[in-house]
This record gives structure tokens, sequence and C-alpha cells, in this order.
């Protein structure tokens, strides 16, 4: 637990030889999740086309194409063959996760509907005041796949070029200084209100409709700053385009392994990742959520599944069911404070 306000998130990594892939396998990844984003169905072949099981249904409470999305498109050939049956990707985006969720919450308890939720499963009950189900005791969480950091970037006209910096530059301009997000309540506008809160400045939000106007928008100098997916910045930040200040995580970014921690630059206590996990409907039986679980286990080894992952920017966690539940309740907790020190609230 953080001796400050935020709570200790504490994943354990997943146990296995992670190397991050070299550029030639970044760019032969990022090819082949464009093209599994074109399909929304993942089909068997060979003896795992044979099998008497049913189609099972991973519902995403996000759009395709999202990181979220892309994420479980690239898992999903490995993870349909470790579970024995093909998958079938369905995207039930809309009030920020809530049509989608409530899919997953009412769906039968016998392992054939399973979802991948992110961040924003956790927010949501502090943000929205009428959610048709709880957030931890309606579903069934089975495992953390992995996680990501965000970065904080800035258009090279601003002057700043690190944490401290930053701070010094708002403390002298209270109000002066803007940052974007994805939209209100979205973990992208609380890592930038977690900065806020941390460094006691004042800076103006400015609220976008999703990552791609957000990302045109810090590039074009239209806005100053943003929190954006670490995957998404490092080109630009590498190119000089976009400044990096620092990263959300409490360890670097084997993407950008040269730009320090938010924490490591002064603000001791923050730490925020972007992460993806698997659930189920509430009461699945505990033999399907440890058959869930170790087939993710398993999909994880897969080369081909496991350097899109790792190109993307994850660190691959696989927590345990149990972790994994007691990880949604202390992240409930955690962006409750969060949100009520923001002020934020959505009707």
């Amino acid at each position: 637990m953080h001796n400050g306000t935020f709570l200790e998130t504490n994943l354990t990594p997943l146990p296995l030889p992670l190397p991050l892939p070299p550029p030639a396998l970044h760019r032969r990844h990022a090819l082949a999740a464009l093209a599994i984003f074109a399909t929304g169905v993942v089909l068997p072949s060979g003896v795992w086309a044979q099998a008497a099981d049913r189609p099972l249904r991973m519902i995403l409470p996000v759009s395709a194409g999202s990181g979220v999305d892309g994420l479980t498109r690239a898992l999903s050939p490995s993870l349909g063959k470790a579970l024995g049956r093909p998958l079938v990707v369905e995207n039930f985006p809309g009030a920020g996760g809530i049509t989608g969720t409530s899919m997953i919450v009412k769906a039968p308890k016998d392992g054939s509907v399973l979802g991948i939720v992110s961040n924003n499963h956790v927010v949501n009950p502090s943000v929205f005041k009428n959610i048709p189900y709880d957030a931890v005791d309606d579903i069934t969480p089975i495992t953390v796949i992995g996680a990501t950091p965000f970065v904080l970037v800035a258009h090279p006209s601003v002057t700043a070029r690190n944490v401290r910096e930053l701070i010094a530059l708002a403390k002298a301009q209270p109000g002066a200084l803007n940052y974007g997000s994805s939209g209100n309540g979205t973990i992208l506008h609380l890592a930038a209100e977690m900065f806020v809160h941390e460094a006691q400045v004042d800076i103006k939000h400015i609220p976008y409709r999703g990552m791609g106007p957000l990302t045109a928008d810090v590039l074009g100098g239209q806005i100053q700053m943003a929190f954006i997916a670490v995957a998404v910045a490092a080109p630009y930040v590498k190119t000089g385009t976009l400044r990096a200040i620092g990263v959300s995580s409490s360890t670097r970014s084997a993407l950008l392994p040269d730009v320090p921690t938010i924490a490591e630059q002064g603000l001791s206590q923050y730490a925020l990742d972007g992460w993806v996990a698997v659930v189920g409907p509430a009461g699945l039986p505990k033999a399907e959520v440890d058959r869930v679980y170790q087939a993710v286990r398993t999909a994880l080894t897969v080369p081909e599944a496991r350097d899109a992952l790792l190109a993307q920017g994850y660190q691959l966690q696989a927590t345990t069911p149990d972790a994994t539940t007691a990880f949604f309740r202390t992240e409930v907790a955690r962006m409750a404070k969060l949100v009520k020190q923001s002020g934020l609230k959505i009707d």
C-alpha cells in the first residue's frame, strides 16, 4: 500500500521468458494485428476445427480497432486453441463500457460467454450514477492478461522537458496550461487528474472523443500535453514530434527505456497502468474459471501472441483468479478516491 493517497496494485508478472521483440518483429506483428482487426471471428483449423464444443463468445465492451480490441484479436487464435474451441469476438461499445459489460453479467454461467474489460470497468461505478451491476460481485474476475503504461507527452512548444520543469512551469502560470484526454471519466483523464493532484498544480482539462482526435491535436499543438498509450506515443517520441515527460507506470517501458517514470522524477506515489482482464458472469464454476485461467497462461507462451502483445507495450501478467478478484476490489476503491478528488461526475 502506498503511504499517500493511492493504493498499490501489486500485480504478479507471469514467470515466462518475455524479451521485447526486435524492431523487425514490431513491424511484422503490427501488420499481423491489423489483419486480425479486419475479422470478427477467429476460426479454428486442423483437429481444433473438429471440436464438438460450440464457439465461445468473447464480448468486448469497446469498439473495434481500440487497444483492448487489438489485444484480444492478437491473443484469440492461441487462446482458442488452448481452450479447444473457436472464439467469436463481439464488440458492444457504449456508455463507457456499461452496455457490453451488462451482456457479460447476464450471460449463461456455463463458460460459453466470457468478456475482456479494462480500467474503465473499475472507474465506471464512481462516475456513473446508475449502473445495472456490481463491478466485482456481478462478474467472475479470472485473470489480468497484462498491463501497459501511459506516457505524459507534450508538444515541443512546451518548454518543460521533465516532470520537475513541468511542475515549475504550471505553478508559475496557474491555469494557463492545458491537457487533453480521450473523454471525461476515461483512464487517460484520470491519469492526468492523478498527476495534477500529486503535483498540486492547476492545469485545464480539454476532453476529446477518443484517442485518435486527442493524439492528432497534441501533435498539431492545439493542446499542450496529454497522457497517451506508450505504443501510440513511442514513434512520435523517437522522431521528436512529441516530447516525453514521463511514464505512468512504476517501472520504465521497454518501448521507451530512456524515458524515466513520473515516480522517478519526484512524484513517488504516482503509478497507473492500463490493464486488460478476462472476466465471466458471476457464479462461473471454479473448474471453468481454472480452465480459462490456465488457457490464458498457455496462450501467452505462444510466440506469435506473446510478441504481438509485447510490441503493443504490454507487460504480461496472467494473475491468478483469487489475485484478480482482490485486484479488482482494490482498483474500485482506488479509482473512487481519485474520482472524488477530481470532482468528476457523469449523469
